[in-house]
């Protein structure tokens, strides 16, 4: 490991730095660099200075190109400041990117979502690759390398899965910070522990095993650590000086049996791993997916080491038990309440002209911070109207957020932490009147969940194979959208929970597994469509078979009305939507009396009435109503349409 690799741990606490001045309305939002002199917005960030630098730190390594992942240690999805190589290098900053710097090149990889935002936010100094694949980074490092170049990396930010598709010799460069923790009170780790421990021989995982929480991480109630379990010690791997009296008490850190918890020094793991492997007659149990190579490369002989795509605690945690599927259900309904607040004063405000994307984000997250037991939002608010919402990850500053109209679509993606849960809910609303590509994509996008949502299936079937359904309805009219359909989510956790979800590398579907189901529509530069909602996989009786399930959505807002073309959809879609409204007003109605909330109670009651199939659009009846079919046009009577 060369000793002058102290730039990088520079690099990853330094402030990042972005242009702050506003855009003026007129300006060209995009990079143009085919133009002389190029073309930047104000938004692009100049990054001359820092690839000058890097390069000249490669030099006498003889580094040909050096490779930055968007991660830290862990691998996560969502990272710290401290962790934000990507951006501070690029000026982009999405939260899924990879970078490959030679002297002559520099490139940035990332998927559809962020394609726009990084054309700009980043200078001429990139160019921006999108196929995001680990061949395609590959291929470029192929054609730009010459033959017994060196590559450059941090061990620390790659897990083997990505070290074993490259074939070049590597340089090492690491670093690290401080965090903070605290316990999560609502369950026992020994329980845990003792599930894990009695799934294998001696072995090790890495993961979060303790049920505790903190917040390393914006948004992710995360703290750093590393754990290393036996059949007889279990080591904790943080930063001592942050461990309360309390804490060591819950993990009975003061014994030495094999439920009490040994607190070891965070950088000290690679020392005590080594130790541990020089035992005679261990093996090592890693994920390869979740374990980075700095650690892997460290247990030798490979007889030692014995691998599987995840880890066993990620594999338990995946599925939730009785008391977890019930909580993570509670906090869903709590949600669901500052939603419909939300939802509730938009329509009242809009047409006023003036609210915001921003003013909206921050009343959602205001709202749902007077629910019991919220611990602040679980993601940065999706606020997206107009044009911004054609962005799949958009969130408003004070420099982009535009003023809401009804003349817009507005898309809103948020969620909350809760000590009972995690969740994760996207509407899409329209205040006026929607072209009718608008309502007929709504309308599509709204089938594609409701295929999902209603999907019976074998036990052990994989997400991606039904996946396809979410985009079918869209197809058929040459439509698509470049995201996922869905992602697991924790429980006062993650609010991306792998390994669940509809994708080629998560595992099979299992009864008590969350997911959620979102897919969407976006027009560039013109608006954006996202259904999502959270489901929970249950059992589920058939005529004949046994092991069969399917979804039961938690989520419990409902869609907005004046979106939904109902001669679209079939009559078990139209069932289906019917009978998702009857349980929002079974659970949700209760919580809102409960809170008093009688005007929101009214406006659910409002929004969830029954659906009949009416031309061209989404009506609802109350029970007094009369309908009458003559010469093929349906007249109805003491109808109203809602929303």
């Amino acid at each position: 490991m060369p000793s002058n690799g102290g730039w990088l741990l520079a690099l990853s606490v330094a402030a990042l730095t972005v242009n702050t001045i506003g855009a003026a309305t007129s300006e060209r939002t995009e990079r143009n660099c085919s133009v002389t002199p190029p073309y930047l917005p104000s938004t692009a960030v100049n990054t001359t200075i820092r690839l000058q630098e890097l390069r000249e730190h490669m030099l006498p390594m003889n580094i040909s190109a050096y490779i930055i992942p968007g991660t830290d240690a862990h691998l996560s999805e969502y990272i710290a400041p401290r962790d934000a190589r990507v951006a501070f290098m690029t000026g982009f900053t999405g939260s899924a990117g990879s970078v490959v710097v030679t002297q002559t090149k520099a490139s940035l990889w990332t998927d559809s979502r962020y394609w726009v935002q990084a054309e700009r936010q980043m200078d001429c100094n990139w160019d921006l690759e999108t196929d995001f694949s680990i061949g395609s980074v590959a291929e470029w490092l192929i054609a730009e390398v010459p033959p017994g170049g060196e590559i450059g990396f941090d061990p620390f930010l790659f897990s083997l899965s990505d070290h074993r598709q490259d074939k070049n010799q590597v340089t090492i460069l690491p670093g690290w910070s401080k965090q903070s923790f605290f316990q999560h009170p609502t369950h026992e780790h020994q329980k845990d522990c003792a599930r894990c421990s009695s799934k294998s021989h001696t072995h090790w995982c890495l993961s979060g095993l303790f049920n505790m929480r903190g917040n390393d991480i914006p948004y992710n109630p995360f703290f750093y650590s590393y754990t290393l379990l036996t059949m007889d010690e279990i080591w904790l791997f943080v930063h001592m000086n942050r461990v309360t009296d309390d804490l060591k008490e819950y993990l009975n850190a003061s014994c030495d049996g094999a439920l009490c918890v040994q607190l070891k020094s965070y950088d000290s793991v690679l020392d005590h791993v080594k130790q541990y492997v020089a035992t005679p007659g261990v093996k090592v149990w890693i994920g390869t997916e979740y374990t980075n190579y700095a650690l892997y490369e460290i247990i030798t002989p490979q007889d030692k080491l014995m691998t599987s795509t995840y880890s066993p605690v990620l594999m338990a945690k995946a599925v939730k038990d009785e008391t977890e599927q019930r909580i993570l259900r509670d906090a869903h309904i709590r949600d669901a309440v500052a939603v419909v607040q939300l939802l509730m004063w938009l329509e009242k405000v809009v047409p006023n002209g003036k609210e915001t994307e921003l003013s909206a984000a921050e009343y959602v997250n205001h709202a749902r911070s007077k629910q019991k037991d919220n611990r602040g939002p679980s993601f940065e608010t999706i606020s997206a109207s107009g044009p911004n919402a054609a962005l799949a990850h958009y969130s408003p500053t004070n420099d982009t957020s535009r003023k809401l109209t009804v003349d817009e679509m507005y898309l809103v993606d948020s969620g909350g932490q809760y000590l009972d849960g995690t969740t994760d809910i996207t509407r899409t609303v329209h205040w006026g009147n929607p072209t009718a590509l608008q309502k007929e994509a709504f309308t599509r996008v709204l089938m594609g969940n409701i295929e999902i949502s209603r999907t019976i299936f074998p036990t052990g079937t994989r997400g991606v194979n039904m996946e396809m359904l979410g985009r079918r309805a869209l197809w058929e009219l040459g439509l698509n959208y470049g995201h996922g359909t869905g992602h697991g989510v924790g429980n006062y956790f993650g609010v991306h929970e792998w390994p669940v979800g509809f994708q080629s590398n998560n595992i099979p579907f299992r009864a008590g597994m969350f997911t959620s189901i979102e897919p969407g529509f976006y027009k560039e530069n013109d608006f954006g469509i996202r259904i999502e909602d959270v489901v929970v996989i249950v059992p589920v009786d058939t005529k004949y078979g046994h092991n069969y399930l399917t979804f039961d959505t938690v989520s419990l807002v409902p869609y907005d009305r004046k979106l939904i073309d109902t001669s679209l959809l079939s009559s078990e879609q139209l069932q289906w939507l019917n009978r998702y409204y009857e349980t929002i007003r079974r659970l949700l109605v209760p919580e809102l009396d409960s809170q008093g909330l009688h005007e929101e109670k009214k406006w659910v009651l409002t929004n969830t009435e029954p659906f009949i199939h009416s031309g061209s659009s989404a009506t609802t009846t109350f029970s007094s109503s009369l309908t009458i079919f003559l010469l093929g046009i349906t007249v109805l009577h003491n109808v109203i349409e809602a929303f």
